[in-house]
């Protein structure tokens, strides 16, 4: 495992982190990654993190938090990275950067049925808090395309 520079992006690396979400199969059509990227890079409360290796973006997740408890989304690793460690680092970082900001809890979300994902967040001490998730839109014009 290579241990990998971790830093917060720059505006003119979201092309790459953007071209990473793809590659990592974590884009959907209702979620427009460039209107995300500008959201949390306009918050003082989060951010994103980009794991490089030989100047190549090859782990990323946009990490924020409201105040109480933080949140992780986006969290990818390209895949001729995976099984390398850098999910692992991506995501201390992750936890780094909340607990600098006096955050004590992390929250995540996993797509039903990804039980990859599942297994790695488990192998991190994450656990299911039994918890549905509900959503709605309150502005129409920010969704993108309708959910399947």
């Amino acid at each position: 495992m290579s241990e990998l520079t971790i830093r917060e992006i720059e505006r003119g690396e979201i092309p790459e982190v953007i071209a990473l979400w793809q590659a990592a199969g974590l884009l959907r059509p209702w979620n427009d990654p460039e209107t995300d990227i500008a959201f949390a890079l306009d918050q003082p409360n989060a951010t994103i993190l980009a794991g490089f290796d030989g100047g190549r973006i090859v782990a990323s997740v946009m990490v924020g938090h409201d105040g109480h408890r933080g949140t992780v989304y986006y969290v990818s690793v390209h895949p001729d990275q995976r099984r390398t460690g850098a999910g692992r680092q991506i995501m201390a970082a992750a936890e780094e950067w909340l607990r600098g900001k006096g955050v004590w809890k992390v929250n995540l979300m996993v797509r039903t049925g990804n039980e990859e994902a599942c297994g790695f967040y488990g192998a991190l001490g994450y656990r299911d808090s039994h918890v549905t998730v509900l959503e709605r839109w309150i502005d129409p014009s920010k969704q993108f395309a309708e959910k399947p």
